[in-house]
């Protein structure tokens, strides 16, 4: 059986790079995103939770998704990360996206309002149905709050844009559910990116794959090829790292953008509060992990 794959199969949810004076970095958005793609990238999200997106404001995303498009439009698939804890302001995102002309919209439940199901559906249903750009649904309760139920999920697959599920809930065996409900499916979960593929997911949507991309396109390609031994060395190297960038409070745009700077990719791992940037302890340990995996 050959997987859907709408948003093709290795993706990372990029930061959104900043001067050190905290404003947007557009030249820099570009860099990365130009090297997501030239390290095994098939996709990239844009204004997700590692790209801060609870502190950048709509001009801002705007900004930075012209910017990635121009960057690597014609090489990548280009998601959006449309999500918030307001419909209004969600449907006013998801709208500005389409204007950009972007692949795909990744929509999370509203965190902090904790909605009911209801309300996570209602949500859906009408930022789903204000474009015509394919969907890809976000569930990370860790994050938000709320999970997605199952009684939404099988509504939901029935809206025209709705095709795929980020699952950053560990819930394995609903992946496989999922698939048998028609949803394209793709771990939100670096550790588990390797246990997911085995359980049918078309790719991944990652942290890692800011420094690990030719890591994470080698494992998926050679465990779709049938590889599996491959596969399994190949993600038992990138452990350290994963381990690394998952190891400090509030993971995300904190250490992907140190590591970035580690390798060079960024002159800066700043970062807008609430979030502070790694000290050099932490900074520290991040490098000695990612040695680990032969990333530095």
């Amino acid at each position: 059986m050959t997987l859907a794959t709408p948003f093709g199969t290795v993706l990372t949810a990029m930061v959104t790079p900043f001067k050190e004076d905290g404003s947007v970095d557009l030249e820099a958005v570009q860099k990365v995103a130009k090297h997501l793609v030239d390290h095994g990238h098939d996709g990239v999200v844009v204004s997700g939770t590692t790209g801060e997106s609870a502190t950048t404001t709509v001009a801002e995303d705007a900004e930075t998704l012209a910017a990635v498009k121009d960057a690597v439009g014609g090489r990548a698939k280009v998601v959006a990360g449309v999500g918030t804890n307001d419909t209004r302001t969600t449907l006013d995102l998801a709208r500005q996206a389409e204007k950009v002309g972007v692949d795909g919209l990744l929509l999370v439940t509203p965190y902090y309002s904790k909605p009911g199901q209801r309300g996570i559906l209602e949500h859906f249903r009408q930022v789903t149905s204000a474009t015509d750009v394919p969907v890809m649904l976000y569930d990370v309760p860790g994050r938000t709050g709320s999970a997605i139920g199952w009684d939404v999920y099988r509504e939901a697959i029935g809206f025209d844009t709705v095709v795929a599920v980020k699952e950053a809930a560990g819930d394995l065996a609903r992946g496989v559910r999922l698939l048998d409900l028609g949803y394209a499916v793709y771990s939100g979960d670096d550790a588990l990116n390797l246990a997911w593929l085995a359980h049918g997911a078309s790719g991944f949507v990652s942290v890692a794959g800011h420094v690990a991309g030719d890591l994470l396109r080698a494992m998926h390609d050679q465990f779709t090829g049938g590889d599996v031994v491959a596969a399994r060395q190949t993600y038992a190297r990138m452990l350290p790292a994963i381990d690394a960038i998952m190891g400090v409070p509030n993971y995300g745009a904190t250490t992907a953008k140190a590591a970035l700077e580690l390798v060079g990719v960024l002159d800066n791992r700043t970062v807008r509060s609430p979030l502070v940037a790694l000290d050099d302890v932490e900074v520290g340990a991040l490098r000695a992990g990612l040695e680990a995996a032969g990333l530095i």
